[in-house]
């Protein structure tokens, strides 16, 4: 009996084609990545609202995990002793109730655990000093300074059930969604996953935003929650979490469930490109002041994106919303990293300015999350925490940094003469 799976085996440029789509990514949402933990399309040159362009060169030779990582001093990281320290210990805790199932991470959390629960800046320093190299991050051309982006959690008014005024819904994932792992069909192609739906013997595209919107979707009963702006909800989705405020008090957390496999679709550019915005205005902020003033043509923008978010509501409790290591990130001491190249839940030294501002800003912090459009050996977004104050700090950063990373003692690295192209 043939599947719907069975024409990829038999049509190459098929293949081709789906990996494509799989490769399509927005910003903070998280897509494409095998645990969630999904893959962000992170943040973004985020300006939440602003995905990169689809490359049109020949895309580079892979290049072995964590080969662009170059052996540091630990002298070589100014400011770090007024990097608050301290601040980021909780944030590497979280980290280790994953880590220490892991090796080589193993020996070092287990330290940790054993180390006072309120350590002082020294004994901080003095911990990654004794069970951890430094590296330094660099790019494939060999450059060392990258882009460092923001992104937040948005915080939205809600309810349980529809009203005249919660009337958005906030959906969970839908029964029909298919996603495909291309690895079990093809090996070589581990972390390619494909979404669709199937229709009689064929898996065919998932409904879009604007399919969806119109109520093509078979998504009755599949509410979560009902909100009253569409215009948050559709940041809701680029961010990928966010917390729920309910009338009577409750704070619900919801992240990210799957998407439609549509690739996103800045509507920021969108406007900039109709002659709406100036480049200069295409960020969050201007976004949702250009839709109060134009309410009767907001959906028809919003659907220019075909891209999709679908939730799941999390445990109640949480200090903040789930990264890709599947813990709490933690306000101001995460980032979300290209995890081909700084390995997931390591603590890194960043080295950045505050957003459009040339003061400095020098943190450690951990690599708990991933992103879509996170992408380089040096690039990394920085979670500014939840609320209106983190979007306009998450809005407005787009600056350059370098990134020093810390690794236990003996972490397993590849040869470094086999990573240049």
């Amino acid at each position: 009996m043939n599947t719907p799976f069975d024409s990829l085996r038999k049509q190459p440029w098929l293949l081709l084609v789906l990996m494509l789509a799989a490769c399509g990514g927005h910003e903070h949402v998280r897509v494409e990545q095998p645990c969630h933990c999904p893959e962000m399309p992170a943040p973004s040159v985020q300006v939440p609202d602003q995905p990169t362009q689809p490359s049109t060169q020949v895309p580079a030779r892979k290049i072995p995990d964590y080969s662009l990582l170059r052996p540091a001093r630990w002298q070589d990281l100014a400011g770090l002793e007024q990097a608050q320290l301290k601040a980021a210990w909780p944030a590497w805790l979280l980290g280790c109730s994953t880590l220490k199932n892991r090796q080589p991470w193993q020996a070092a959390c287990e330290v940790a655990a054993h180390l006072p629960q309120n350590p002082t800046e020294g004994q901080v320093l003095a911990y990654f000093q004794q069970y951890f190299d430094v590296y330094q991050a660099t790019n494939q051309d060999g450059s060392d300074i990258g882009l460092v982006t923001g992104y937040y959690e948005p915080l939205l008014k809600g309810s349980r059930v529809k009203t005249a005024r919660y009337r958005y819904p906030l959906y969970g994932r839908p029964d029909d969604l298919i996603t495909v792992e291309l690895a079990s069909l093809f090996p070589e192609l581990a972390n390619k996953r494909v979404r669709g739906r199937v229709v009689g013997n064929k898996l065919v595209p998932y409904f879009t935003r604007a399919e969806i919107e119109s109520g093509m979707a078979p998504l009755a009963g599949r509410e979560l929650l009902w909100v009253d702006d569409p215009v948050e909800l559709f940041f809701l989705q680029v961010q990928g979490s966010g917390l729920v405020q309910l009338d009577h008090g409750e704070s619900v957390h919801v992240g990210y469930a799957d998407q439609n496999g549509m690739s996103y679709q800045s509507i920021g550019r969108t406007l900039v490109e109709r002659g709406e915005l100036t480049l200069d205005k295409a960020s969050m902020q201007g976004i949702k002041q250009w839709a109060r003033r134009n309410p009767g043509k907001l959906q028809e923008l919003l659907n220019t994106n075909p891209s999709y978010v679908f939730f799941r509501e999390l445990p109640p409790g949480l200090p903040g919303p789930l990264g890709a290591l599947g813990v709490p990130i933690l306000a101001e001491r995460v980032i979300a990293v290209d995890p081909r190249f700084i390995p997931l839940g390591a603590p890194v030294f960043l080295a950045t300015t505050y957003p459009n501002s040339s003061t400095p800003l020098n943190r450690l912090v951990m690599a708990q999350d991933t992103g879509g459009a996170i992408k380089g050996g040096v690039r990394a977004d920085f979670f500014w925490g939840a609320g209106d104050a983190a979007g306009r700090q998450a809005g407005a950063m787009k600056q350059e940094g370098r990134m020093w990373v810390f690794l236990p003692k003996n972490f397993p690295l590849p040869d470094p003469g086999s990573d240049r192209p």
